[in-house]
């Protein structure tokens, strides 16, 4: 891969990593009420959960899917409860002094499974693939688009558990954190309008 090109998918990548969508919003919402390091797990899944997932569909995964075109909207409509249903966790979510101990941040596994049902995240593997996997090394490619998004996701994605955990003291309160966990949760689940209207 040309350099110039290389330099071009790191900032695709940093933009697409840091942008609002549902991966960062769950990750915020994570740090204002667990903090940075009971985060870590859904951060780092995120992060190579994508990462496998640009893998694989670069590899062919997007084959199955032409296959059987039913799996795809079976996955939109499962994704969307998904969202839907983490949204309500986060809207009845209090303070993170009576999370102790009773509530739990999603883990790796969580975070790297919700990738295949984000459709942000379809979005930008896609046009990631399909914009800068088009060398006649194709593989070298894929893996370069893949490796990129494995370096590049952690300083983007990892400004908003940051952020989030900056917030904890201002939102101490339990009404301003009441309205921070029901905003997060309305964004959310505003979100996945366009899963839904595709």
């Amino acid at each position: 891969m040309r350099f110039d090109v290389l330099v071009a998918l790191i900032l695709f990548c940093f933009v697409s990593s840091v942008t609002p969508g549902p991966n960062n919003l769950m990750l915020m919402t994570s740090g204002v009420n667990f903090g940075v390091r009971r985060t870590l797990p859904h951060l780092m899944g995120v992060i190579l959960g994508f990462a496998l997932m640009v893998a694989l569909i670069g590899l062919g995964l997007d084959a199955l899917f032409r296959l059987v075109p039913q799996l795809l909207p079976i996955m939109r409509y499962a994704g969307a409860a998904y969202m839907l249903w983490l949204a309500w966790k986060i809207a009845n979510s209090g303070p993170a002094h009576e999370l102790a101990g009773r509530a739990r941040p999603l883990g790796f596994l969580g975070a790297a499974a919700f990738q295949w049902v984000n459709p942000k995240a379809w979005v930008i593997a896609i046009s990631a693939l399909s914009t800068y996997a088009i060398s006649p090394n194709y593989l070298v490619s894929v893996a370069a688009v893949s490796l990129s998004y494995l370096v590049v996701c952690l300083p983007g994605a990892g400004v908003w558990v940051l952020f989030g955990s900056a917030m904890r003291k201002a939102l101490r309160d339990p009404l301003r954190v009441r309205l921070f966990n029901l905003a997060m949760a309305a964004l959310l689940a505003a979100s996945i309008v366009t899963v839904l209207t595709d």
